[in-house]
């Protein structure tokens, strides 16, 4: 005698299909699987991005030698820009719509 008869094997397909029909397996448990997995696959991409960015300063010389001015490192400080903002009117202000690609530019 084997040791699956026809009739376990019947109730075992038939046990299987009423499994299947089941919502949670249908839907629930690939959602599941794509959130727990997508999880481990961002984790290997953010990992990549913070092991080859580019963590190093450029040196002072070497921005001077490329054309940029820098100013000195005293001379731009947060009290002097609140200063410089500080005196403009933001109460008092006209809202000028900018010109689209697709229109006709108009002279004012």
């Amino acid at each position: 005698m084997s040791l699956f008869n026809r009739k376990t094997l019947h109730e075992f397909a038939l046990n299987i299909k009423k499994i299947t029909k089941s919502r949670f397996v249908r839907f629930g448990i690939p959602f599941l699987t794509l959130v727990v997995g997508g999880s481990f696959g961002l984790r290997n991409f953010t990992s990549l991005r913070y092991e080859y960015s580019n963590k190093s300063m450029a040196a002072r010389e070497e921005i001077i030698k490329r054309g940029i001015e820098m100013k000195k490192q005293g001379e731009v400080t947060l009290e002097a820009e609140y200063e410089k903002v500080k005196d403009l009117d933001i109460d008092n202000w006209t809202n000028i719509r900018g010109p689209r690609p697709w229109e006709e530019q108009k002279k004012q």
